[in-house]
Formats: C-alpha cells, sequence, structure tokens
C-alpha cells in the first residue's frame, strides 16, 4: 500500500515503523523512572503492566524484549478503542500510525475528545493533521508546561508532535 492509499481502518494494524517510532520517542529504559510529567513509566514508555497494574519505582528491571511485549499489549488494546472510534473512517497506513502513536502518548481520552478525530470523521484529513499541533503540553503536578518553549524541559514531547504532523501531512 502506498503511503497516501486510504482504506477501511479495519484492516490496519499497528505497522513495524510504528514501534520503531515508539521506541525511538519513548526510549526503552529496563528500570522505572518518572517521566516528563511525574508518572512512572519503564520499558517502551509503560504506565502498566499487561495486567493492568500500575509500575511502581520498586518494580525489577525488565529486558527489551519484555518491553515490547508490554508496549504490543498496551497497544493491542489502545486499537480496539482506536478502530471503534474510527468506523467509516479510511485512514493510509501512515495515518493509522500517526494516530494511534497519538493514542498511546496522550492516552484514550484525550484521543476520543480531540479535533483530530472531529476531523477525520467529517474527512478533513489535512485539518485533523493540524490538529496535532494543539498537543504541545504536560501537566507536572498542577503546571501546565507548554513543550514548545525549550527552557521547560519538555521540547520531545513538542518534537514528536512535529514529526506526526510532518508525517501525515506527508500522507495527504
Amino acid at each position: 500500500m502506498q503511503n497516501k492509499t486510504k482504506v477501511s481502518v479495519a484492516i490496519l494494524a499497528a505497522s513495524a515503523a510504528f514501534f520503531t517510532t515508539l521506541e525511538k520517542y519513548e526510549g526503552n529504559v529496563p528500570v522505572p523512572y518518572k517521566d516528563t510529567g511525574g508518572v512512572v513509566t519503564q520499558g517502551i514508555g509503560s504506565l502498566t503492566k499487561p495486567d493492568g497494574t500500575k509500575i511502581k519505582m520498586t518494580d525489577p528491571p525488565i529486558s527489551r524484549k519484555t518491553a515490547l511485549e508490554w508496549a504490543k499489549a498496551h497497544v493491542s488494546k489502545d486499537e480496539i478503542v482506536f478502530r471503534k472510534s474510527l468506523d467509516g473512517v479510511k485512514l493510509s497506513q501512515v495515518e493509522y500510525d500517526v494516530y494511534l502513536d497519538f493514542m498511546y502518548n496522550f492516552g484514550q481520552g484525550n484521543w476520543r475528545s480531540s479535533s483530530m478525530l472531529r476531523n477525520l470523521k467529517t474527512s478533513k484529513y489535512k485539518q485533523a493533521c493540524d490538529s496535532l499541533l494543539k498537543y504541545k503540553f504536560v501537566t507536572k503536578g498542577k503546571s501546565k508546561l507548554d513543550c514548545s518553549i525549550r527552557k521547560n524541559n519538555c521540547s520531545g514531547v513538542w518534537t514528536r508532535q512535529l514529526e506526526r504532523h510532518q508525517k501525515c501531512m506527508g500522507a495527504q
């Protein structure tokens, strides 16, 4: 399938490129750590183990293989919600991966209430891509940090959004 060929989301799944990009941005940290927002994280951005229990700072290190298994388990659950939210919408593989990556990073609630989803449901593909750029903030405690401002020490969030936007626009 070419970059721009749109098909029913029902026949798409996260690609190998999706997981490569996920690991590139999330990293693969064997020990628990606190992410930019102060949330305990491990592996490839996992906040929970496949059984649903939250990662704790006292959890033992995990292997790269385990981290990938955890990420795949999380993504497979997200994909069910993702596909249902896009019933009747057609996307290219690139768009599918971009928006699924957004959901992994920002959560199902942010996806369901996003202007990206609203735009996709009305076939406004360019506007959906542009909506990615609205998500440049992280909440840390009671503060909301603008990650497009380098001194806020969360520029990776903004860099990731810019790359998502570029990929998305390239699929139009």
